[in-house]
C-alpha cells in the first residue's frame, strides 16, 4: 500500500504529537514510593565541612535535626566510640551516636537564614580534637524556586525539540507537495 504524501505527513506529524506529550507522563515531586528523598532533594539541604589533622566532620541539616557523619581524615575511615558535643550558635547539644561514624543531634528550634558558626568537640578514648565550620542556610522559598524550576526545564527541551520537527515536517511536506504539483 503506498501512502499519499499528504497521508505520510499527517501520520508523521500524529506521532510527533505523541511523542511530545510523552515527557508529561512523568511523576512529580511527592508522587514517589520511596520513603528517602531523592539525591537532588538531599543536596539541597544546608550542610557543613569540618576539618582537621585528625578527623573530618560532615553535617546535613533538615529542619532542626542535624546528621553528623564523622571520619579519620587519613583514610576516611568512619570513627567508632566517638563522642561529640556541639556548639551550634548560642546553643550546646550533644549528638547521639546511630552507627558506625554516624550521628545524630536536635537543635533546639530550627536555625534562621544566614551563616550559623557550629564548634564540635570530638573525643575519641584520651584524645579531643575541635572542629569549626558555617553552616550556610538559605531561605525555603529560595530551595522551593530552584526545585519548581528544575521540572519545568527538564520538561521545556523535549517539547521545544518536538516544535521544531512539527514546523521542519510541514515544510518538507508542503515542498514536496509542492514539487509535486509542479511536476505534474
Amino acid at each position: 500500500m503506498k501512502l499519499k504524501p499528504s497521508s505520510l505527513f499527517a501520520a508523521t506529524l500524529c506521532a510527533a504529537l505523541l511523542a511530545s506529550a510523552a515527557p508529561h507522563a512523568v511523576a512529580d515531586d511527592g508522587h514517589g514510593h520511596d520513603e528517602a528523598p531523592s539525591s537532588a532533594e538531599a543536596s539541597t539541604l544546608p550542610r557543613f565541612d569540618a576539618i582537621s589533622e585528625k578527623f573530618e566532620l560532615v553535617g546535613i541539616l533538615d529542619g532542626a535535626s542535624l546528621t553528623l557523619y564523622l571520619d579519620h581524615y587519613a583514610d576516611n575511615r568512619p570513627v567508632q566510640d566517638a563522642r561529640i558535643a556541639l556548639l551550634a550558635g548560642d546553643a550546646a547539644v550533644s549528638a547521639e551516636a546511630h552507627g558506625e561514624g554516624e550521628f545524630h543531634a536536635e537543635l533546639p528550634m530550627i536555625p534562621l537564614r544566614g551563616a550559623l558558626p557550629v564548634v564540635a568537640t570530638v573525643t575519641v578514648g584520651e584524645e579531643m580534637d575541635l572542629l569549626a565550620a558555617n553552616l550556610d542556610i538559605h531561605a525555603e522559598d529560595e530551595e522551593d524556586e530552584t526545585r519548581a524550576a528544575s521540572p519545568a526545564r527538564a520538561r521545556a527541551f523535549p517539547i521545544a525539540l518536538a516544535g521544531i520537527a512539527i514546523v521542519a515536517l510541514g515544510f518538507a511536506g508542503w515542498r514536496f507537495s509542492t514539487r509535486k504539483r509542479s511536476a505534474q
